[in-house]
């Protein structure tokens, strides 16, 4: 047997209503529901009904204004006094172990599971005890645990999934005079680092033998890199007091030359907004400085470790982004987009349906990020929904907000549902999406029957980007849309192409200098 375990119920809830739940899902299970207090077991027929279980309700389905949790159960043989928190703040330890004589196990379990710590909902479950003789005869090697141990990091019933790595490493450069303190004695400082922040950290100390400042290369998760980062100022600032050096240690940052344009942005906008919202000084090393063996740029940035730390954080967002806008185009995948949908003010309460069921369920359905922004004014007649997804999941979820205006009688019996859709272009794009004369725009208009319009005189957002407006019935909506991203992916390409370094004719490009 699969045994559940089902967290987070309701003292309201039933054995029929948990019945229920797996009949509209149509996750069959082997027995009963066996429900107590807070939590309830029950048994699934096979391995796949259990992972289609935990797949489907875990954070997802509510019952009693409750979202159950589901995961696999632990018999009490298996389970020892060391709990698994997940979720919790980054800059906090993974484990713990609860004293059976001063916090019982199962009453840390119980007060902590689901509890709030900086805005993080934490996640408590067992560690199976690997001595215990599991109880009855070996499952096979189910999905969620094996013999030896807990269940493996990527199943759906510890809580939240771990974030992904960044595939843009951050690169930063220090005066060689403060590695050695960086490293420690023996390694012990850089060691306590990447277990701190969970991060793989490359200094580069042979590189460039005799140079005044070494490459440190940070491989995490964004908030990883940050996090190690911000521990690496403050160990230079110490060992800058210790040792009376006196000059300010700015920081600085490599990234390559491919993405610094869209860093700075048109006339600087991008980088004068950080360097407003942070209380810092930016400066990017010049162009000629740019080598064959070096296609990297130094971003300079001056301020309080504070400052440069939430710095840090907004340019390393921008170039990240870059880089994936560049991935998407070149591997031809689907790259996200956001769209606003403006749907009638009253219509709201439908959308998100009673205590947000029917918006989780379109967004899970959807494979998209909905929301409903705040109304601009008390007697605002239309409200603005924000769709971010790749565009299967635009369409999706666009499809089902026009067919649930529709069935909540929004409209009339022979009235065509038409909304107003907004997408942003990049300000330099916008004059391809009009064309000569407004010939593009107009036969974008002709092809969808959608009414196009790029507002004039707009000015661009502290992105640099200009609204389009899109109105019209849903298909007339989808093609519109589809047909200004195309234009926008072939300016894109086009300035793709253009950023590619040049080599000299018959050489090949060679590889960079630093790691």
């Amino acid at each position: 047997m699969n045994k559940l375990y089902i967290g987070n119920v309701s003292a309201e809830a039933s054995e029929e209503d948990l019945e229920s739940i797996f009949k509209q899902w149509k996750i069959p299970h082997s027995g009963p529901f066996l429900v107590k207090t807070g939590y309830a077991f029950v048994d699934c027929p096979d391995e796949k009904a259990a992972m289609r279980a935990i797949d489907v309700l875990s954070g997802k389905v509510e019952l009693h204004g409750k979202v159950l949790e589901v995961e696999h159960s632990v018999p009490k043989r298996q389970r020892s006094c060391k709990l698994q928190i997940r979720n919790i703040p980054p800059h906090m330890q993974w484990e713990v172990s609860a004293n059976r004589r001063l916090t019982p196990s199962r009453v840390a379990m119980e007060k902590l599971n689901g509890s709030m710590m900086e805005n993080y909902a934490l996640k408590v479950s067992y560690i199976p005890d690997e001595t215990a003789a599991p109880e009855g005869p070996p499952s096979g090697g189910r999905r969620g645990f094996n013999g030896r141990g807990p269940p493996r990091a990527g199943s759906p019933g510890l809580g939240a999934r771990p974030k992904v790595q960044s595939d843009i490493p951050l690169r930063v450069l220090v005066p060689t005079q403060f590695v050695g303190a960086i490293i420690g004695k023996e390694g012990a400082t850089i060691r306590n680092i990447t277990k701190q922040t969970h991060s793989k950290i490359d200094i580069h100390r042979k590189e460039n033998a005799g140079a005044a400042e070494k490459p440190i290369t940070i491989h995490s998760t964004p908030d990883g890199c940050s996090n190690a980062c911000r521990t690496i100022m403050d160990i230079m600032q110490k060992e800058a007091v210790d040792t009376k050096f006196t000059e300010e240690i700015p920081l600085k940052i490599l990234a390559h030359n491919n993405f610094v344009g869209r860093l700075i942005g048109k006339e600087g906008r991008n980088l004068k907004k950080i360097e407003q919202d942070t209380g810092t000084k930016i400066t990017i090393s010049p162009l000629q400085d740019l080598t064959l063996y070096n296609p990297e740029r130094t971003i300079t940035i001056k301020g309080s470790i504070e400052a440069c730390s939430r710095a840090e954080e907004e340019v390393m967002k921008k170039i990240r982004e870059s880089y994936e806008s560049d991935m998407a185009a070149m591997n031809g995948q689907p790259e996200s987009e956001t769209v606003h949908l403006f749907i009638p003010a009253l219509a709201v309460g439908a959308i998100i349906g009673k205590q947000g069921q029917h918006i989780k369920q379109l967004s899970h359905f959807a494979g998209a990020s909905i929301k409903i922004a705040p109304a601009e004014g008390m007697d605002a007649k239309q409200r603005m929904v924000i769709i971010v997804g790749p565009p299967e999941a635009q369409f999706k979820a666009q499809c089902r907000i026009f067919g649930k205006l529709k069935e909540e009688n929004f409209f009339g019996p022979k009235e065509e549902v038409k909304l107003e859709a907004h997408i942003k272009v990049p300000s330099f794009a916008a004059g391809r999406v009009i064309g000569k004369g407004g010939k593009t725009v107009n036969e974008l208009q002709n092809l969808t029957c959608a009414e196009v319009v790029v507002p004039r005189d707009q000015t661009p957002d502290e992105n640099d980007q200009v609204i389009v407006k899109i109105s019209g019935h849903f298909f007339a909506c989808q093609l519109a849309q589809r047909k200004i991203q195309e234009i926008l992916a072939q300016v894109r390409r086009q300035q793709h192409q253009q950023q590619q370094p040049k080599t000299p004719s018959g050489s090949q490009p060679l590889t960079p200098r630093r790691k």
